[in-house]
């Protein structure tokens, strides 16, 4: 399998992509203050946009897209065939794969559980005169963590592809020392007769 360059472009594309759309989502984090309820003697809080959870799960589904193609193209390294065992593209691609599923899970999991935690909106909090009130909000640094992990994503799929590429033959199964012979055959030569041999 020769290494492509749409598919190379098509993976960077969607990496870079979720990395603004994960950058983005750091900067747009919901915030909230806490403001007395008119009608009563409690608080409740009040959130701004929740632009970061779309963009948190847009960079979650770019992410999973990106990783499907580098996957589904090199068929997961496990269901693929023609592998050339033993060389360093072999263990290279081997260790990529890892890698890159690593960096890959642990990107998906900032950014859904920062999405899921940026959604959250407490409501009510307590009544008047409590001290060191706080409304729910996400921790800063969660999806600038997913955006780390999505470049390390992005470098360790282009190597995983580029040394898969490398170890696979494309089915073919490569024999050394074997040749067909041009100028000798398996069979012993006759003698030929000529027709002035005598009798």
């Amino acid at each position: 399998m020769a290494l492509s360059v749409s598919i190379l472009a098509v993976v960077i594309s969607l990496h870079l992509i979720a990395f603004v759309f994960a950058i983005g989502a750091e900067s747009r984090r919901s915030t909230a203050k806490v403001v007395p309820d008119e009608y009563d003697e409690t608080t409740y809080c009040v959130y701004g946009t929740d632009a970061s959870t779309v963009y948190g799960l847009a960079a979650f589904g770019l992410l999973l897209v990106s990783q499907s193609v580098v996957h589904g193209v090199t068929r997961c390294l496990c269901c693929g065939k023609g592998l050339v065992r033993g060389g360093s593209s072999y263990t290279c691609a081997i260790l990529f794969f890892v890698l890159s599923w690593i960096s890959f899970l642990a990107a998906e999991a900032c950014l859904i559980a920062g999405s899921a935690r940026n959604a959250y909106h407490t409501k009510y909090r307590a009544k008047f005169h409590v001290e060191h009130l706080s409304c729910a909000t996400l921790r800063k640094g969660v999806f600038a963590s997913a955006a780390a992990l999505i470049l390390v994503s992005l470098v360790t799929s282009i190597f995983y592809y580029w040394a898969h590429s490398r170890a696979d033959t494309g089915g073919w199964v490569k024999h050394q020392n074997e040749g067909v012979g041009m100028t000798t055959s398996g069979y012993p030569q006759q003698p030929q007769n000529s027709g002035f041999d005598k009798a």
